[in-house]
């Protein structure tokens, strides 16, 4: 059964896969203790995928001990972020171009389950599992993807949360930081020849470091609850068949003091870490539950099989300043001195009745569904294949039920002035019920590994629009309209070992993003390449990667996220477009008797990311696009430099981030500096001290230098990253 130590690295992914592959490797007790799905299995595994596919292990996320996961993405060359609140509770991820908005489109998984609060009819993520609590990251940009689905385009993301301990064990990290920051991760748990348990929970609580102009101020950070439980039964460790039955059980609260509401650049410049009266009434609250059940069988014959029922619902709602004198925010902000009354109220002078808009963005979510797999393994002499078949059959539905509020300022105080009634802004759910197979497969001959695969979705989405006079819906839908859509998406992948340090390696895959509930907007494809090369040592590794993506259509959605400028929910074709660059990443260590020295670079040139045909658009971000503009929020350069010392006792890690100059808007030729984000470097640092083997101590500064830059020009006006951050904490582990 040695063969099998190959499948977790199958650039099909084996989605589900490498927790059965312990058990055909060795005895039933190795099956018992690998709980978690994992689609690549470990980081080094990644040298064998023939594509670009990334993990970002327990020892790396130690490392710096990010509860943000858009500086952990940092490592990762082709991977694009955007800051938005400076904490990373709602991340925009972008992958080679695919576009950051929401993470709405690339497809992100929790342990092998889609994790978005509505992944086909509302991909948006409002909700982001907690990065605390993950022991890893993977990332897949190839044709890895497509057993993953349902949007390729860019790729994947999956999510390991913490698995099941060896044994009965005991962990907490508890941290104090600036802002008034308190964090505690804390878990416990235990496995049994027969039955397993994890208990965990995330507590984490901020001021925030903005501050709220007007007599009243406010808080301008968060608070989150988020608690885990797994359970685990399994047969009689001498049975002839493996079975085994998991639970996972999740509840997360989140309630953040978080706006739209930007600043001018003028504002920007004299204190960019203030926000307008007019925002002092803004919240975020959710909350999020899953429920998963995994029944595994194993025979140690040549197959196997997985299934996994889930359930997962989330509720959210953002009451958020939405206009003012009925002009938007980010009209006012690009030009406060047309709109020199309107920026007056928004900054604290007193209002006329209803001038100021705040809309209850009340949005209500579920996805369930059942996934299965089933895999073979066959042999014909020097040929081994692995054959991986899976199904998922799949529900998700969005409800809006949102009003608005009319507020008049006074003197630099919200006074409430009109109460509207539930579901008088927008009342309308929209759904998706989806049928998906796979087919991948490993052929490995000699020096060659290839991984053909294709999936199939069956997509249909509808849309129901009540009435914001009919609260109740007692009436029915006012209009529905239904879209469908089928698509094959084919993947390949080739590796070639030349010996056992190099290896090249090439890929070709479909990118598809289906479209939104009621769209008349086509659906999202391209056709994707790669190719590149690989070196592994002991000392040494090394990889660059050409990408291409050259879509056929470019598909934008309007969210106010994005700044609106239409309908939200509405999208728009943008055409062909190509994105094209180049990933290099390396890591070397250097070791000096009890000393060792490690050292770390990913960068990413993005030598194209352009419209290829000219149009007008209602989509903010496009506008007016001309042939050759480029896409927003998509630098040229990204460079990620790591350094560090690691002793027995002791390890300090230094990390530079270099973020290039990037458009907000699409253009070319001369920046213009209302619609850019100029280039800025990032210090980050942490250093470790252990006590003794069980107990620990480690001091963490988040942008070391302390360096001023605008994060993002969107959703309406300029908003700042986070400001020299420091926190001290204290770890132990039983």
């Amino acid at each position: 059964m040695a063969k099998l130590t190959h499948l977790c690295t199958g650039i099909g992914g084996a989605l589900l896969l490498c927790p059965l592959l312990a058990f055909a490797q060795g005895d039933a007790n190795d099956a018992q203790e690998i709980d978690t799905v994992t689609i690549i299995g470990k980081r080094a595994d990644a040298a064998d995928i023939p594509g670009s596919a990334h993990v970002i292990d327990s020892e790396e996320l130690a490392e710096f001990g990010q509860s943000d996961v858009l500086r952990v993405l940092r490592s990762v060359p082709g991977v694009y972020v955007q800051e938005e609140d400076g904490f990373g509770l709602r991340p925009n991820i972008g992958i080679r171009g695919s576009g950051l908005d929401r993470s709405g489109r690339i497809a992100l998984l929790e342990d092998g389950v889609l994790i978005a609060p509505a992944p086909y009819a509302a991909s948006s993520a409002y909700y982001f599992p907690t990065q605390r609590r993950m022991s890893a990251i993977e990332v897949l940009k190839g044709p890895a993807a497509v057993t993953v689905g349902p949007r390729t385009t860019g790729g994947a993301m999956n999510m390991i949360s913490t698995p099941i301990p060896k044994e009965m064990s005991a962990n907490a990290d508890l941290r104090l930081g600036s802002h008034e920051l308190l964090d505690a991760h804390v878990n416990v748990g235990n496995r049994g020849d027969r039955f397993s348990w994890l208990l965990e929970t995330v507590q984490a609580q901020s001021a925030g470091f903005k501050t709220i102009d007007g007599p009243v101020g406010g808080d301008t950070g968060f608070n989150i609850k988020d608690y885990i439980a797994k359970l685990q039964v399994d047969s009689d460790p001498a049975s002839r068949v493996y079975q085994s039955l998991r639970i996972k059980l999740g509840h997360t609260n989140q309630i953040s003091d978080e706006t739209y509401l930007g600043l001018t650049d003028a504002d920007f410049a004299a204190n960019p870490y203030h926000r307008y009266a007019a925002s002092a009434n803004d919240i975020f609250q959710s909350r999020h539950r899953q429920y998963q059940a995994t029944y595994v069988i194993d025979t140690a014959k040549n197959w196997r099989g997985e299934m996994t029922v889930y359930h997962n619902d989330f509720a959210r709602n953002w009451y958020k300043t939405q206009s003012v004198n009925g002009v938007s925010l980010n009209d006012v902000l690009i030009d406060p001195a047309t709109y020199a009354s309107e920026y007056g109220y928004l900054t604290g002078a007193t209002s006329a009745d209803d001038a100021i808009q705040i809309r209850a963005n009340n949005r209500e979510y579920f996805s369930k569904g059942v996934q299965a797999k089933i895999e073979w393994e066959l042999g014909f002499g020097e040929t081994d294949i692995s054959l991986n078949t899976g199904l998922r059959l799949h529900a998700d539905k969005e409800d809006r039920f949102q009003h608005q509020d009319g507020y008049r300022m006074a003197d630099g105080l919200l006074v409430l002035t009109t109460a509207a009634a539930g579901g008088s802004q927008t009342n309308r759910v929209s759904t998706a019920k989806v049928t998906s197979l796979y087919v991948d497969s490993q052929i490995r001959t000699r020096a060659w590994i290839f991984t053909p695969g294709i999936r199939f979705e069956d997509i249909a989405l509808t849309r129901y629009d009540y009435a914001t006079t009919d609260p109740t819906r007692a009436q029915g839908p006012t209009r529905v309209r239904s879209n469908s859509t089928q698509v094959l998406i084919p993947g390949a992948g080739a590796l070639y070992r030349l010996n056992d340090e190099w290896r090249l390696l090439a890929g070709v895959h479909k990118g598809f993003n289906p479209p939104a509930p009621g769209s008349s907007a086509h659906e999202e494809s391209s056709i994707n390449l790669e190719a590149g090369v690989r070196y592994s040592s002991d000392a040494l590794s090394f990889e660059a990667i050409y990408f291409r993506n050259d879509y056929g259509n470019l598909v934008g959605t309007v969210t106010d996220s994005t700044g609106g400028g239409g309908q939200i929910g509405d999208q728009f074709d943008g055409g062909e477009v190509l994105v094209s660059g180049l990933e290099l990443s390396a890591d070397y260590a250097i070791e000096a008797g009890a000393f060792k020295f490690p050292i770390g670079m990913n960068y990413t040139w993005t030598n194209a990311a352009e419209f290829r045909n000219a149009f007008d658009s209602g989509f903010e971000p496009w506008g007016q696009v001309e042939v050759g503009d480029a896409l927003p929020y998509i630098p040229e350069h990204q460079l990620r430099v790591t350094a560090g010392i690691k002793h027995e006792r002791f390890r300090t890690t230094l990390a530079a981030n270099v973020v290039g100059r990037m458009r907000t808007k699409a253009g070319q030729g001369a920046y213009d500096p209302r619609e850019t984000i100029e280039s800025h470097v990032v210090w980050d640092m942490i250093a470790t001290w252990r006590f003794t083997e069980h107990l620990s101590t480690y001091l963490k500064i988040d942008n070391l230098l302390n360096e001023t830059y605008i994060a993002a020009r969107r959703p309406a006006g300029v908003r700042p990253g986070l400001p020299r951050t420091a926190y001290i904490g204290l770890t132990y582990q039983l």
